[in-house]
């Protein structure tokens, strides 16, 4: 019988499924969701990082690639586009569609790439045929970019696109991202 794996950590799962060849999405806060939660690796649980103001809601399920990281040294951000909220800690096997390539300018001035990598439940039906960002409705992507701009704005943060990619994009990202967390998990971080 082959060894089983022990994971301690969500942030620990692999970031493509073996099998499916699905990327391992973990729901952080739920489509339509007010309340931003994060997933602190330390404790190994959700906490609650912040509220949305009246009439702000998240417009799809957010969340991360486990086992990856970004250059803001956080778990690659990821919207997961299907029918119905998922639950915080859910995790949903996706399709990569594409990525809003972004800067992100905090409140201490400091400027750095936080990309949004965009996907489609692979159990969803509604978008079962969407294979890349060009086959949805340039208002979507139009809604996402404005939501993570003023969502940032309110944080005292800039949020600013700098392109939209297909898949093939979010797939180069997703594996230097893979990349990155190897080399930060030798180096002891």
């Amino acid at each position: 019988m082959p060894k089983k794996t022990v994971i301690n950590s969500l942030a620990d799962l692999p970031a493509i499924d073996r099998k499916s060849a699905d990327v391992n999405a973990v729901i952080e806060t739920p489509k339509g969701s007010r309340a931003k939660f994060e997933y602190d690796e330390q404790l190994c649980l959700f906490k609650l990082g912040g509220m949305l103001p009246e009439g702000s809601m998240f417009p799809f399920n957010f969340g991360f690639i486990p086992s990856t990281r970004g250059e803001d040294g956080d778990p690659l951000d990821l919207l997961v586009l299907m029918e119905e909220p998922a639950f915080t800690g859910c995790l949903v096997p996706a399709r990569l569609i594409g990525v809003i390539e972004a800067e992100q300018t905090d409140e201490d001035g400091k400027t750095m790439r936080n990309d949004r990598l965009i996907a489609t439940a692979s159990h969803s039906r509604e978008h079962a045929d969407v294979e890349s960002l060009k086959t949805l409705s340039p208002h979507v992507i139009e809604e996402i970019e404005h939501f993570f701009v003023s969502y940032n704005q309110v944080r005292g943060k800039q949020f600013k696109p700098l392109g939209r990619h297909g898949a093939k994009r979010a797939k180069k990202l997703l594996e230097a991202g893979r990349r990155r967390r190897r080399r930060a998990r030798a180096n002891g971080q």
